[in-house]
């Protein structure tokens, strides 16, 4: 069904692209913003989407590397985003194949975890665990509400999800729920958890 969901994004990319960056990244990470790194840090963004959280946070003078597996997604953001601090990937959890380094101060999820199968959940944190060292930080947004229905996801859980973390070796530093900042979510009534975890 992972599968399908990327198809569905993949098909309608193009009318996305606009909704996408229309969002301000300072609207979307403003409840997390006292816990990114001081720049010039090392970010991986997972399900970077257009590249808009990334471009913001390569402006501030983080290198990051963006992880994107929509083709669409990835192309708009490398024209409307050019920026010698970002780095391009195409890959998806939980194996994130394509991958190879580690030592990230920080990993973005943002508006992706719900696009996760229950069953691939533990191996992607697994999985995430291994990029970061000994705390480094994990922050991702857990969507609650009504989805698209091509690509609604699974149903995704806070309490259960820091559990799967904590048992792959994160520790959690805050739970916060939070309104969409997407006025057609709020109205659809969709709300957000961003999680913030730490590696031990």
């Amino acid at each position: 069904m992972q599968h399908d969901i990327l198809a569905a994004y993949a098909e309608e990319a193009d009318a996305l692209i606009p909704s996408f960056e229309a969002i301000s990244s300072v609207d979307v990470l403003a409840p997390v913003m006292a816990w990114l790194p001081p720049a010039p840090g090392r970010i991986i963004d997972i399900g970077a989407g257009t590249g808009r959280d990334a471009a913001w946070l390569a402006a501030l003078g983080h290198a990051v590397l963006a992880v994107e597996p929509v083709a669409g997604f990835r192309e708009a953001g490398m024209r409307l985003h050019a920026h010698p601090c970002i780095r391009w990937c195409e890959d998806t959890l939980p194996a994130l194949e394509r991958v190879t380094e580690t030592g990230f101060d920080l990993i973005l999820m943002v508006a992706a975890w719900h696009h996760i199968a229950p069953e691939d959940r533990q191996p992607s944190f697994r999985r995430l665990r291994q990029l970061v060292p000994p705390d480094g930080r994990l922050l991702m947004s857990i969507r609650h509400g009504p989805g698209h229905p091509a690509r609604t996801g699974f149903e995704s859980d806070a309490v259960a999800s820091a559990e799967l973390a904590i048992s792959s070796g994160f520790s959690l530093l805050f739970s916060h729920r939070v309104p969409s900042v997407s006025a057609a979510n709020r109205e659809a009534g969709v709300t957000w958890t961003w999680l913030g975890l730490r590696a031990v």
